[in-house]
């Protein structure tokens, strides 16, 4: 999934920067989906080839109860989980990790929708406002410096660009993180919504890099450092590896 993706972003002519970001993106969230689900199941199988009695909380979600009681939604164990309707759920579900059980909502609210969606095709044309009338002329503008190699213009553009280019991720965060995820929760009935945590009260680059991306932050730690602690890796080696592997897929 990840070469074909890859190969064709670079190969194909016709292929925009935009259109390229937007299928890797997507290849590279469907792979780590397909890697938790057969993790989890994986897992389900050996708790039942060993006879165990239950599936633990590591692997299956406890009950969610309602707060209204205007939808139960029942619990399944393995292997009544595998079927079509199960696995697409997952692929469309704001997550990264599989569970048997996933916690839901009630009902799906439809205020809190519509503020969602307001806010996505808001913020979506804000971005694209700043970008073009901000972004673009100061990089064209930068082009005359580089070429004449005029290092003193050189870093002034390039500061120039850092207040836009901030101000920008600040608000891709919150479109994607807050508005996008939450208005595809609610459509789901999703109940997990702690797609971040306050990143902004960062004292270390450990603390920043645990808590502005959640979904990415389990994934890492429920399926590839955990299990590399558990075959004997010292946690300093084990650390250098989820570092390495988060800079290789956002390269």
């Amino acid at each position: 999934m990840l070469i074909f993706s890859s190969v064709t972003v670079l190969t194909v002519t016709s292929m925009t920067p935009v259109g390229g970001v937007f299928s890797l993106g997507i290849y590279t969230v469907l792979f780590l989906k397909l890697y938790s689900y057969q993790d989890a199941n994986r897992w389900c199988r050996e708790i039942g080839q060993a006879k165990a009695k239950r599936l633990t909380r590591s692997y299956s979600c406890p009950d969610v109860k309602q707060s209204n009681g205007s939808a139960v939604h029942s619990l399944v164990s393995y292997p009544g989980n595998l079927t079509h309707r199960d696995m697409y759920y997952f692929v469309f579900a704001p997550t990264l990790c599989y569970q048997l059980n996933f916690p839901r909502s009630p009902r799906i609210r439809k205020r809190f929708l519509i503020r969602r969606l307001f806010e996505m095709l808001f913020l979506m044309q804000l971005l694209v406002g700043l970008i073009q009338q901000w972004m673009v002329p100061s990089i064209q503008n930068s082009m005359k410096p580089f070429r004449e190699m005029d290092f003193s213009r050189m870093v002034e553009r390039l500061l120039k660009l850092a207040v836009p280019n901030h101000l920008i991720w600040l608000i891709f965060f919150y479109w994607f993180f807050h508005s996008s995820m939450n208005f595809v929760a609610e459509l789901l009935q999703f109940g997990d919504r702690e797609f971040y945590r306050d990143w902004w009260n960062s004292e270390s680059v450990t603390y920043f890099w645990a808590n502005w991306n959640i979904p990415v932050h389990k994934w890492c730690l429920r399926h590839f450092y955990k299990p590399m602690l558990k075959t004997g890796t010292n946690k300093l080696l084990a650390q250098t590896a989820v570092f390495l592997l988060s800079a290789f897929f956002h390269e």
